[in-house]
């Protein structure tokens, strides 16, 4: 079994811990350059990030033809280089591995901007004491959840703790958890104009590529609350900023940004959403609590493991959907 990353001690004890029973585990960056081309010529499986520097050149992705299962650690796949890998070789996300944590950010956005929190905070600041704008209950709301994975699933039951009303959008239009209503994006065009909040937790791939545009957002209530935790890609950065522009009643709270920095550069969106009162940000960490990565390192560990044993892993990619991505 090969480790693509350079893990954290957490991470690698995690992983450590987890395969130990069924295979010996190879790290590639503690790999002299002449050992690395063995140690993936023979890996049977594979953990990777696939930030883009992770392998060395074709070369290397080449040798991953005979790996029986490529197993991501992050749980989204649009940023695999699907045109490199070769074809055949099994991919599985690490689907639900940051579920819970990001659930708790998709509550506390949809709290803040209930609340009004961020407009109160500036006009306190300012020297208003406004008790007379109403905030609102998300008791008796109707949350529309667009994506019932891991995400979305972890999200709802926090939201129908609360009281709300759950409107499910997922590929089959089928679930076994409790929902209010269930549909698929066929039924985008009813779900929206229910919801008083809108959480966006789909994977980006062709489908869900500019999904909420000018039309979608149209359909929505004008005081809706928008959270998206996906992809930004899924929504039309443009329209949404204008939207809201022009409604100052509909609010947004976005973790996930169109052009991200690398590393610790400097943060630069094209539309300044970060000046608008009815938007809160944060900087795509939803995600990232602490032992987060050793959890997820473990989770994907666990699946490795499952595959080595000759069961059946879980949460198997469908390259179709995300080839021709970019």
């Amino acid at each position: 079994m090969v480790v693509t990353f350079s893990p954290s001690p957490e991470m690698r004890a995690a992983i450590d811990e987890t395969l130990e029973p069924v295979a010996s585990v190879s790290y590639l960056a503690g790999l002299e350059e002449h050992e690395r081309a063995g140690a993936l010529a023979s890996a049977d499986a594979v953990i990777t990030w696939f930030t883009g520097d992770e392998l060395h050149g074709p070369a290397e992705f080449t040798l991953l033809e005979s790996v029986g299962l490529i197993q991501l650690l992050s749980a989204g796949v649009d940023r695999v280089p699907f045109d490199r890998l070769p074809a055949g070789v099994p991919l599985a996300s690490n689907a639900g591995a940051y579920a819970d944590q990001m659930a708790e950010h998709v509550l506390a956005m949809a709290l803040a901007l209930a609340k009004r929190l961020p407009q109160c905070h500036a006009a306190m600041a300012r020297g208003e004491f406004d008790q007379q704008t109403l905030n609102r209950a998300i008791r008796g709301s109707v949350v529309a959840v667009l994506g019932f994975g891991g995400i979305g699933q972890a999200s709802a039951k926090l939201f129908s703790a609360l009281g709300a009303y759950i409107h499910a959008v997922n590929r089959s239009g089928e679930t076994d958890a409790a929902v209010d209503q269930i549909g698929t994006l066929d039924d985008l065009d009813v779900v929206l104009p229910t919801a008083d909040i809108l959480v966006i937790s789909f994977p980006l791939t062709r489908a869900t590529r500019g999904l909420i545009g000018r039309h979608e957002l149209s359909l929505m209530k004008r005081d809706a609350i928008l959270l998206n935790v996906a992809r930004a890609a899924i929504l039309d950065e443009d329209e949404l900023y204008e939207h809201l522009c022009r409604n100052p009643g509909f609010s947004a709270g976005i973790d996930a940004w169109w052009e991200e920095p690398r590393g610790q550069g400097p943060f630069k969106p094209r539309r300044p959403f970060l000046e608008l009162p009815n938007v809160i940000g944060s900087p795509h960490n939803s995600g990232i609590t602490a032992g987060s990565f050793a959890d997820a390192s473990r989770r994907a560990a666990d699946n490795v493991a499952r595959h080595l044993r000759g069961e059946p892993a879980q949460h198997l990619v469908d390259r179709s959907d995300y080839l021709a991505l970019t």
